[in-house]
């Protein structure tokens, strides 16, 4: 059961983390990226993350523990949320020296 729950958390934080920045990279806007803010390394780093949610979630084997696995892919979800909702990309940027997106 552990499995199940700290895999579905992980694929919560890193599906919710691809939303911004496939969003922006299919709109050809930058986004904070630690490869690069070019809409572009957006918009594959946003598939890259859904593809990585999707494995993890095959991963964690769900149907054993399908209430565990979505509690904690809800609470993976709604922290990713947080930290985005509170410009968290912008704050790690500065933090690793990375150039901020040209607005």
């Amino acid at each position: 059961m552990i499995q199940a729950i700290v895999l579905a958390f992980l694929a919560g934080l890193m599906g919710t983390n691809g939303i911004p920045h496939f969003v922006t990279g299919i709109t050809a806007r930058e986004y904070p990226n630690l490869t690069g803010n070019s809409a572009t390394n957006n918009a594959v780093g946003g598939l890259a993350a859904f593809a990585i949610a999707g494995a993890l979630l095959a991963l964690a084997q769900v149907g054993d523990h399908p209430r565990a696995a979505l509690v904690a892919g809800s609470l993976g979800v709604v922290g990713m949320t947080v930290f985005h909702a509170r410009r968290g990309a912008y704050r790690l940027s500065v933090h690793f020296g990375k150039p901020l997106p040209k607005i």
